[in-house]
């Protein structure tokens, strides 16, 4: 199904040069909203609705009855616990340093790269690959002009570089032990019901599952180590004979294949 663009109901000057911004970055169709519903819109174009609003771009697919769009959503809570002293399960699975190379190779919210770009700091480096074209231009946006009131946090999303692409041809792209960590999380197996942040990215996501070739380039690729993130009853961990770190009482667990 094809996107168009829109505003919301009252668009200002910022919301309609937003719409323009998005319009030439993605090669869509804006379309004026002549106080329509989104749910009119997609019936009248047969198509997924994007709305430029004040400060972010809301994602409506067919079927959605919230929109996707972009939030740090736990990372936030996440980067609070780090600076009080606390750990993180992503930092502790990925052994990551300052200076580090992370590949995320499923973007998706890029809560867990906001999460490794701090662990790695200024001169490291975190790219996150995002397949779903729209998801990574929201995503995109979002690092980098999400109002918060954090100075850290803001930086730090703001070191992220999003690349647009499929996550296996990204990896066979790349040199040997090109990257410190290879990072894959791919769409848990079974929904997560507490995860309710993330409903409307597995209703617009790109549902791959992990095979034996996204492991090989992922490996091939990696300098250190290849760190997958699942629901703990995965059966991802045992058929690629990962070291996990098991979390007690929580619903996903990390593992990791050393180098």
């Amino acid at each position: 199904m094809r996107t168009i663009i829109s505003t919301g109901g009252r668009p200002d000057e910022k919301s309609v040069q937003l719409a323009m911004e998005a319009g030439q970055a993605l090669g869509y169709s804006i379309i004026e909203r002549k106080k329509r519903s989104v749910a009119r819109m997609q019936e009248d174009y047969n198509s997924a609705v994007m709305i430029a609003g004040k400060n972010r771009f809301d994602l409506y697919r067919s079927g959605m009855d919230e929109p996707f769009f972009f939030h740090p959503n736990s990372a936030a809570f996440r980067l609070k616990r780090l600076l009080n002293g606390e750990t993180d399960p992503l930092i502790e699975a990925a052994s990551l340093q300052a200076g580090d190379s992370f590949l995320d190779c499923t973007l998706g919210l890029a809560s867990d790269s906001i999460i490794a770009s701090y662990a790695v700091g200024k001169s490291g480096r975190v790219t996150g690959v995002e397949a779903d074209k729209d998801v990574a231009f929201i995503t995109d946006r979002g690092l980098r002009s999400f109002p918060t009131e954090s100075a850290l946090l803001a930086e730090v999303m703001a070191r992220i570089e999003v690349i647009r692409a499929d996550a296996v041809d990204f990896l066979r792209s790349q040199p040997d032990a090109s990257w410190e960590v290879v990072y894959i999380d791919p769409m848990f197996h079974k929904p997560i019901q507490e995860s309710s942040n993330f409903t409307t990215l597995r209703q617009v996501g790109v549902h791959d599952s992990l095979t034996e070739g996204w492991i090989e380039q992922a490996l091939r690729v990696s300098k250190r180590r290849v760190v997958v993130k699942d629901r703990f009853d995965s059966p991802v961990f045992e058929r690629f004979t990962m070291e996990r770190m098991v979390r007690p009482n929580t619903k996903f667990h990390f593992a990791f294949i050393q180098k």
